[in-house]
């Protein structure tokens, strides 16, 4: 190893064993940046817009209507404790897990490490070179899961990107041991069909299970190929994990899931899953899959068994990630219209495109079906150069309510009530003003999550936010503590 404001609400929209040599990780010191090979992902995308679209948004920050560039207003009940620069890794910053007094960042150049046992300072722990996109990262107990969803020359950290048409491309699920924080270790890599987009722990006493979630194959990606209607399952045994292998691919469409377009136009053709979010007290799973949203039992983790399947074919074009409610009879869908790379939350594209999906779980075991109420998106105006979705995010555990929290890109952080499924609505907010006004920037939070009194972001260009949210709506969540958390491995919050 080589160590190396305050706003008023604006409510207007504008216009697998592995070769030792393979498992070595770079570990970057907190200090300058040292040159990172063939990185994932290294700077924000940028798209020009119209001189006129440049114009409204220059008038619509003169105005007052939206932030200034890079400017952060928020809502009187959050606070803004800290920001963390990006340091050593580059590229765009993507999910969070925590652990203890540690928070788990993904990037695309690898993963860092902070500890947040003062959150209005956190410190950098470490910082690992591991390039790959997206590297969404999940810990449990001393192992740390890292997926790579790109076409890697081999499957070591010194890795360069390959074409997937070669055989000889690596993508998948990378183990580190980080039983010392300072000190991840490589231990295991496993392969997977069309590579790890996203990835779900299911933890047991001696063994983690990982629902690896995948897509769009292609008949010429030799470890890609059509159909990919399923998910991998990688069983890790904990005292073991260098043993860690595919032990399942269930099937999950049989009939090949949504055929999107020319079908259905404006939705995406499913062939695979993009995230999926357990629940493991209660045996249940939400899949996000594209063209389709699942419900399934996990009661045998080796062998998920599907309960319900819904379509939207009207508003949803890209089922991104799901997220119940504590009772277990919700389930939060989000639309990733544009696929994260689009200005979505505008008057063009209106209020139900781009947006959450609240379902309900009504009926009882096999017969429980998902039956939607409602859309939720944020209202608060964001600029044509703004890329804004509906993202991830993560219960804020309060009894008798349905309270989250969720990132939006740079539609910011905002919390919101869904206790009446019919009727959601915002009571929170945080975010900064366009990153410019002459481009679509992908920018802002990628992940926004409620762990034990705080809010953590993990912002794609400006890095690690730490924000308090004083709410009598939401307070009797600071009591609630856990060890550790995974947002896509829901804990029972109330029953531990």
């Amino acid at each position: 190893m080589i160590s190396l404001h305050t706003s008023p609400a604006r409510r207007r929209r504008l216009g697998v064993a592995v070769a030792a040599a393979g498992l070595l990780a770079t570990l970057l010191t907190a200090g300058p940046a040292a040159a990172t090979p063939d990185p994932g992902g290294t700077a924000t995308a940028r798209t020009d817009v119209s001189a006129a679209q440049e114009a409204e948004a220059e008038a619509a920050i003169s105005s007052g209507e939206i932030p200034g560039v890079d400017e952060i207003v928020h809502s009187s009940n959050i606070t803004h404790l800290a920001n963390v620069p990006k340091d050593a890794l580059k590229g765009l910053n993507t999910d969070l897990a925590f652990q203890g007094k540690y928070a788990f960042a993904g990037n695309y150049d690898g993963f860092r490490i902070y500890d947040i046992s003062n959150p209005k300072s956190p410190k950098t722990v470490a910082q690992v070179l591991c390039p790959g996109s997206q590297n969404d990262v999940s810990v449990s107990g001393n192992l740390l899961f890292l997926s790579t969803d790109s076409s890697r020359s081999d499957n070591s950290c010194t890795s360069t990107t390959q074409p997937a048409t070669e055989k000889s491309s690596w993508e998948g699920m990378k183990v580190f041991d980080i039983s010392d924080k300072r000190n991840p270790k490589y231990v295991a890599a496993v392969e997977t069909a069309c590579g790890s987009h996203t990835h779900t722990l299911v933890p047991e006493r001696k063994n983690v299970y990982v629902y690896v979630s995948s897509y769009s194959p292609s008949e010429t990606f030799p470890d890609c190929q059509p159909p990919h209607d399923g998910i991998s399952v990688i069983k890790v045994p904990r005292n073991a994990p260098e043993k860690a292998a595919v032990v399942n691919f269930p099937v999950l469409f049989p009939d090949g899931g949504n055929p999107g377009a020319p079908t259905n136009p404006g939705v995406s053709k499913t062939t695979g899953c993009h995230d999926i979010t357990v629940l493991p007290s209660k045996d249940l799973a939400a899949g996000a899959c594209m063209g389709d949203g699942l419900l399934f039992s996990i009661k045998d983790p080796e062998n998920p068994r599907i309960i319900d399947r819904v379509q939207d074919n009207v508003n949803f074009a890209f089922w991104h990630s799901a997220t119940f409610n504590q009772k277990a009879d919700k389930v939060v869908f989000t639309d990733e219209l544009g696929g994260g790379g689009a200005a979505t939350c505008n008057e063009e594209i209106g209020p139900k495109r781009g947006a959450d999906g609240i379902y309900d779980i009504v009926g009882k075991g096999d017969h429980r079906k998902l039956v939607f109420r409602s859309y939720f998106k944020i209202d608060r105006p964001q600029a044509d150069t703004e890329v804004c979705v509906a993202h991830n995010g993560s219960i804020i555990p309060v009894k008798g309510r349905d309270l989250m929290v969720q990132a939006w890109y740079q539609g910011g952080v905002s919390v919101w009530d869904f206790t009446d499924s019919s009727k959601p609505k915002e009571i929170g907010y945080f975010e900064r003003g366009p990153v410019s006004t002459d481009a679509v920037t992908t920018a802002g939070p990628w992940s926004a999550y409620y762990y034990n009194g705080y809010i953590y972001s993990n912002d794609i260009a400006k890095g690690f936010d730490v924000l308090k949210l004083d709410d009598r709506r939401t307070d009797p969540a600071k009591r609630v503590r856990l060890d550790e958390l995974n947002v896509q491995t829901q804990p029972d919050y109330f029953d531990r």
